[in-house]
């Protein structure tokens, strides 16, 4: 099916499965009216034997487009890493190894993680006592060394 005709049932159904509601996506193609019409009018407009097809072809076609995606990025680096490795040496040996990690981030096999530490220091001119030194340090730190 190629697009729809009208224009805009064609940003209607294109809206639609960004996931916007039907109201939202009513007035995102371009329609207007007061409020209580505008939801019952959207809701005619989704149940459309025009528009309904439309949609179902968008959903489909995106969920190709993604899995072929992510199956040939993983194709291809798979050969890079392939193609690396047969070459040897150092430098072939570190891209065979970035393209495997590649691989496996990409398939959700390796997470990069990294923790942010806060540390706040606080600068005086008043000397801690020692209660405060072993609150802070606890006991058995000797304040001299």
């Amino acid at each position: 099916m190629a697009s729809l005709h009208n224009g805009r049932r064609e940003r209607f159904a294109q809206e639609l499965t960004k996931g916007k509601s039907a109201a939202e996506a009513y007035v995102e193609a371009g329609y207007s009216g007061s409020s209580k019409s505008m939801q019952e009018a959207a809701s005619r407009l989704s149940r459309n034997v025009k528009v309904q097809p439309r949609v179902a072809e968008i959903q489909q076609r995106g969920a190709e487009r993604a899995e072929i995606t992510l199956a040939d990025v993983t194709e291809h680096l798979k050969r890079i890493a392939a193609a690396a490795e047969e070459e040897g040496g150092a430098p072939g040996l570190s891209v065979a190894r970035a393209a495997w990690m590649d691989v496996a981030k990409l398939n959700g096999l390796v997470v990069d993680k990294s923790e942010s530490v806060s540390v706040t220091h606080t600068i005086t001119d008043k000397p801690m006592s020692d209660e405060e030194w072993a609150a802070e340090y606890g006991e058995g730190w000797d304040r001299a060394s």
